[in-house]
């Protein structure tokens, strides 16, 4: 996914994104988190600013607090 350029990803787009990860890849949430922070970030939290990668995080404790238990 190219995000070049992109400006700063929502929420929803990071939510979005790591659903499809778990759904198609049949990954967990942490795996999903992972690999999504691996192909957006590059594994540098600041590669995409502060904003997006807050934004990054928010969805991803939104998304574990959905996850059954």
């Amino acid at each position: 996914m190219i995000t070049k350029n992109a400006g700063k990803l929502s929420k929803a787009y990071f939510k979005s994104y790591m659903q499809l990860v778990m759904s198609s890849r049949d990954f967990s949430i942490e795996k999903a988190r992972s690999y999504a922070f691996e192909e957006l970030f590059q594994g540098d939290e600041m590669k995409n600013g502060e904003e997006t990668y807050q934004k990054f995080t928010q969805a991803y404790d939104e998304l574990s607090q959905e996850e059954p238990r």
